[in-house]
């Protein structure tokens, strides 16, 4: 399998449901509808609705069927990032090469904007049309985004690491930030394609598994590029956190270290698809994309 050509192809397919689902920018003569669509759909490596495409594809599940949670999941990870850059959180004027929502538009705009994305992406799991989705699939995808967007998922961590700047963590709290911050979209991605597939529990809870591991390993190489990457490749400012005294993996384990340890979590992600035959390749192949990677 050739994983840089079937990226590229989920990836296209997210961006073509994105620019459905979105909605138009002449809505209510606002810039609120620019806001949302600019934030959605100015690049990315789109892990998480490939991920989502990729698990479901495996378990024999329809595209058409997955754009609605590999949408879903988009958003909300497209809000976050639009929230995390405000000045009150990271204060970020960069983003994937571009200026940052609050700078290309302004503060509020972009908090308005991250809301609308956030509640779309529940509204798109509620009723967008897909005939093979059954309600029961639709409440508990919408279960599962939700736990891991609020409280007990992302939000939390990003609490956890607004209040670690400046302070020494152990790796175990710097992992811990990272399951809630990081992985537990990249786990809900997982979980959703598989619910959407029909998968059952058994299953879910090997492939929610491997989506851990790969969450922690890319949050790892995040760390590792923001020391030695620059800020054209990674389309973000490079050494951001360090600026900011934050908590990362080579400031706790060394460069080399870190590398081990996110080798160390993709090999964990194997053993979880240990047995699952060839249509789970792709999955194979990302978990190692996700630690080769460049950007």
């Amino acid at each position: 399998m050739n994983i840089e050509r079937q990226l590229e192809f989920w990836r296209e397919r997210a961006d073509t449901a994105l620019l459905e689902f979105l909605p138009p920018e002449d809505l209510n003569h606002t810039s609120l509808q620019a806001a949302m669509r600019y934030s959605a759909l100015i690049g990315g490596k789109r892990v998480r609705p490939v991920l989502t495409y990729g698990t479901g594809s495996a378990l024999g599940a329809d595209a058409s069927t997955l754009d609605v949670p590999a949408v879903a999941v988009e958003m909300v990870h497209a809000y976050s990032l639009v929230h995390d850059d405000l000045p009150a959180m990271d204060d970020d004027e960069l983003r994937r090469g571009n200026p940052t929502c609050h700078i290309r538009f302004d503060e509020a705009t972009a908090i308005l904007a991250g809301d609308a994305l956030q509640a779309l992406a529940f509204t798109v799991l509620a009723s967008h049309q897909a005939p093979a989705l059954s309600n029961d699939a639709r409440v508990r995808m919408i279960a599962v985004l939700g736990e891991a967007s609020g409280a007990g998922g992302m939000a939390a961590g990003q609490a956890i690491d607004l209040e670690a700047v400046g302070r020494s963590l152990s790796v175990e709290e710097l992992e811990n930030m990272h399951r809630h911050k990081t992985g537990a979209l990249i786990r809900a991605s997982v979980v959703m394609g598989a619910v959407a597939a029909g998968a059952d529990d058994a299953l879910i809870e090997r492939l929610d598994g491997y989506a851990a591991a790969v969450g922690l390993s890319f949050q790892i190489v995040d760390d590792i590029l923001d020391v030695v990457s620059d800020t054209e490749t990674l389309g973000k400012t490079q050494g951001a956190d360090i600026a900011r005294n934050k908590p990362t993996y080579p400031a706790l384990l060394g460069l080399d270290g870190a590398r081990t340890h996110a080798t160390d979590m993709h090999d964990q992600a194997l053993a979880q698809l240990e047995g699952l035959g060839e249509p789970f390749d792709f999955l194979r192949g990302l978990s190692a994309w996700v630690v080769e990677r460049s950007h």
